[in-house]
């Protein structure tokens, strides 16, 4: 009897690997209900779920990543075939949706939390994509794909935050270079155009690796950089801080002070750095030091290049006032 248990086990837990191709995956996401409307339910647990959703679920929330719009949640029904993250070399993925699997591959990979990955067939909003074999690969959203190393850390950590040392990032003919410094971290050691070399003594190949480590680095570490600037090889350190904008968030770099926007730069969240400034939820950003902003990427654009930016154009109902950032 205990032999036949085993045997049965097992083949329920093979019951969705490799059969059929991506058929079964299709037939493992509905029977698991893994797209739901607008929204994607993964079972990774036999009672958990990490959810990609724009709205709170109404499920015990274990887990919440702003950033990536990811929760954790109890799942109290529970599923016996969670999903697993792949960690194998396989012969190829596909996108499935609840119509038929799409076939394809990633072709650009996901830098930080600002450039989601690409995939290099069009493929539906909700869906996932998996291998044949029904392994978790990416998460599939409106902005673009989630790839799996971001849903194997959102799991496996207890503080949900990311680390940042004051750069973004671009990558262009094989170099990675710096597109943008944040001009609120004291004594930051990069200038935009840097031409990044090396991290923690090892070459950076690309902007997607080079994020990610920067990203889930531990906060307050110490991390080792060399440049190319102006032609001349540089070498410095830099301190891994708490990173405040990006993805889901908005990343102008006034994060930083505690101020968020969103596409109309309108002011949706304070922290207690702007507590006193008189500013209300709602108030419309016109300008810095005189000079108009229209979309976060003006503003962020604008501060990145200035050094001077301590005058904020801000309107509300009508009516215009400053407010100088100390």
């Amino acid at each position: 009897m205990f032999r036949l248990f085993i045997a049965l086990n097992l083949l329920f837990i093979n019951l969705y690997a490799c059969k059929g191709g991506y058929d079964s995956c299709k037939q493992k996401v509905l029977d698991s209900q893994t797209l739901r409307e607008c929204s994607i339910y993964i079972p990774v647990t036999k009672h958990q779920r990490v959810v990609y959703t724009t709205t709170p679920p109404k499920e015990k929330i274990l887990k919440y990543d702003p950033f990536l719009s990811l929760y954790l949640i109890e799942d109290t029904k529970g599923f016996p075939y969670p999903f697993r993250i792949n960690v194998q070399e396989q012969l190829g993925i596909a996108s499935v949706s609840l119509k038929n699997p799409v076939e394809g591959k990633i072709i650009k990979r996901q830098i930080g939390l600002n450039s989601l990955a690409q995939f290099s067939e069009p493929i539906l909003y909700p869906s996932v994509i998996t291998s044949s074999c029904c392994s978790l690969e990416a998460i599939v959203t409106p902005q673009g794909i989630i790839e799996k190393e971001y849903i194997q850390r959102f799991i496996n950590t207890k503080d949900v935050s990311y680390g940042d040392v004051g750069i973004r990032v671009k990558e262009e003919k094989g170099k990675v270079f710096v597109s943008a410094v944040n001009p609120f971290i004291k004594n930051n050691p990069f200038k935009k155009g840097d031409v990044l070399l090396s991290f923690a003594d090892k070459k950076v190949s690309s902007a997607a690796t080079f994020m990610r480590q920067i990203l889930f680095a531990k906060i307050g570490s110490i991390q080792k950089f060399k440049v190319k600037r102006d032609g001349k090889t540089q070498a410095f350190t830099a301190v891994t801080y708490k990173r405040h904008g990006g993805g889901c968030i908005s990343d102008t770099f006034l994060e930083e002070k505690g101020l968020y926007f969103d596409k109309q730069l309108q002011i949706i969240d304070l922290k207690k750095d702007f507590a006193n400034y008189g500013l209300c939820l709602g108030d419309k950003l016109i300008e810095v030091n005189g000079v108009a902003v229209k979309t976060q990427e003006d503003l962020q654009k604008y501060l990145a290049d200035s050094k001077v930016f301590s005058s904020l154009l801000l309107e509300r109902e009508g009516f215009q006032f400053f407010v100088n950032i100390e």
